[in-house]
């Protein structure tokens, strides 16, 4: 063969050619295998410690992967004998108690007279673990993706059938959208692991908590919620707060709003109780939420339906409170200490 380029005519002995070549095969975790027309092992390189040990001289596959693989590989290889077309197929070891995963690929080689096999064996162990994980993480992605568009559907039906214009519709319609939004970013930004109690409710008050108005008043517990509460307990947040941005305290100017979550118990298991209460400017007011809207149902219904909880809406003389119950099964408590949120 012509050699080309800068090493062109430049001398190189066999023997240092063979070294590189183990070398390289080395480092790149690669073993190969020769084995006669009899699939005796005549030559091994670079085998892993754990299938080495198995091979002697004349040795046969079933003594590296066992008396299936070995029986499997046999039948395939004789094919390859027989046709001179390569395959490949992977065979699982247990070593230690670890399942390790081995490519093996085949092809016909001839040797001076004598036709042979060549096989190239590289563990993929790490590479199939990955597979499985991707395939695990696609099909959360997919589960997830279609209970958020199922969210997404009922907001616009029930947003749609409590409007009586376009133009309300879509304003109504983007605000929920975008709470979701806030909501599934921080979801997104904990790896699908959740959302906190008060980075959550910071989230949901950015756009209407005036900066005049000082800290947020979150107190209690910042629980950490999982993506299913986070999402429902952001809906029912935003419900809230745009109620109070329209018609309640936000919108008064002076919004007397607390917030606070502590343990509770509901049945017989561990909860949270989330608590909202806002003092309306008028006292004498009783604000209204028509049984008919939206809002009203998500709070009363959506909300505690969709994180297996219990919810109480008080309507009286200059107040608003609502009371959620949240079980065991959609938060940790990973601080216990009292805090209190910033401001937005």
């Amino acid at each position: 063969m012509k050699r080309t380029g800068p090493l062109a005519g430049t001398p190189f002995a066999l023997e240092g050619k063979e070294l590189l070549m183990e070398r390289a095969l080395a480092s790149a975790g690669i073993a190969v295998v020769y084995q006669d027309p009899d699939l005796g092992i005549a030559y091994a390189e670079n085998l892993p410690a754990h299938l080495e040990h198995a091979v002697l001289p004349g040795g046969s596959d079933a003594d590296m992967f066992g008396e299936v693989h070995g029986r499997n590989l046999e039948t395939l290889k004789r094919k390859v004998l027989e046709s001179g077309t390569p395959a490949s197929t992977e065979a699982d070891i247990a070593i230690d108690g670890e399942m390790r995963t081995y490519e093996i690929k085949v092809q016909r080689v001839t040797l001076g007279h004598e036709i042979g096999l060549l096989s190239v064996i590289t563990e993929i162990t790490e590479t199939r673990h990955r597979e499985k994980v991707l395939k695990s993480l696609l099909r959360e992605l997919s589960h997830r993706s279609k209970n958020l568009l199922a969210i997404i559907q009922g907001i616009a039906t029930q947003t749609a059938r409590n409007t009586l214009s376009l133009d309300s519709f879509l304003v109504k319609f983007r605000g929920r959208l975008q709470s979701l939004s806030n909501s599934q970013d921080l979801i997104t930004d904990s790896s699908w692991r959740g959302a906190f109690l008060f980075e959550l409710t910071r989230k949901q008050f950015a756009p209407y908590w005036p900066e005049s108005a000082g800290p947020l008043p979150v107190t209690g517990l910042n629980v950490h919620l999982t993506p299913n509460a986070a999402v429902h307990v952001g809906l029912a947040l935003h419900e809230l707060i745009v109620n109070s941005a329209t018609f309640g305290a936000i919108a008064g100017g002076a919004p007397a709003i607390a917030i606070d979550c502590q343990e509770t118990m509901h049945g017989d298991r561990k909860a949270i109780s989330f608590s909202w209460t806002e003092t309306l400017p008028n006292s004498d007011e009783v604000h209204e939420f028509s049984e008919n809207t939206f809002g009203r149902i998500v709070l009363e219904r959506v909300v505690p339906s969709s994180v297996n909880g219990k919810a109480d809406l008080r309507l009286t003389p200059g107040r608003i409170e609502y009371h959620l119950l949240i079980p065991d099964t959609e938060f940790e408590i990973l601080k216990r200490a009292p805090q209190q949120v910033g401001g937005v």
